[in-house]
Formats: C-alpha cells, structure tokens, sequence
C-alpha cells in the first residue's frame, strides 16, 4: 500500500488486516457503512472534519476463500478526498 493510503489509514485508525465482523462493530459504532461486494468489502467511514465532508472510502478484499464475517481481509486502499455523506464515500469505493 502507499505511504500516503498508510498514513491515512493511520488517521481513520483502520486496521491494515481484520475480519468484517471486527471491521463492522469499529464503523458503525462511529457512522460508518461497509458493504459486502463480491471479494471485496466497501467502506463508507466517519471522521470528523471541520469543513462538513467528514466521510471517507475504503476498500478492503478477502485474502482466504472464507467470505463470511470471520475471513481475513486487507485495506486495500483509501480514497484521497473526503465526502459529504457515507453515500458518496460507498460510490467511490464501488467505482473502484
């Protein structure tokens, strides 16, 4: 992962690896979204930001065949900017 997605992950204190059910009770306690999409596990979360767009995207994948809340998943990568609503956070992920 670049040094720029590893730093942000460090803001948002988002685990490098994890399972979506470890992932889920951190995010939602806190505003944020994950969907389950194929392989991959799409993240709308929540971090306070002055200006209003307070909302980010990540994109997690399963690295083993076991796709249920218990698999292992890796942070994938962070979107660069920040949203206005978990909404545009999940589209962002789901465009990539």
């Amino acid at each position: 992962m670049k040094k720029q997605n590893t730093n942000k992950a460090q803001t948002y204190r988002l685990p490098q690896t994890t399972t979506p059910e470890n992932l889920e009770t951190r995010l939602t306690r806190n505003g944020g979204t994950l969907l389950t999409f194929g392989d991959r596990i799409l993240v709308a979360g929540y971090y306070y930001n002055p200006n209003g767009r307070s909302y980010y995207g990540a994109i997690y994948r399963f690295t083993t065949a076991d796709h249920t809340c218990e698999g292992r998943v890796e942070l994938v990568s962070i979107s660069e900017d920040t949203f206005e609503d978990n909404g545009h956070a999940i589209a962002w992920a789901m465009a990539r």
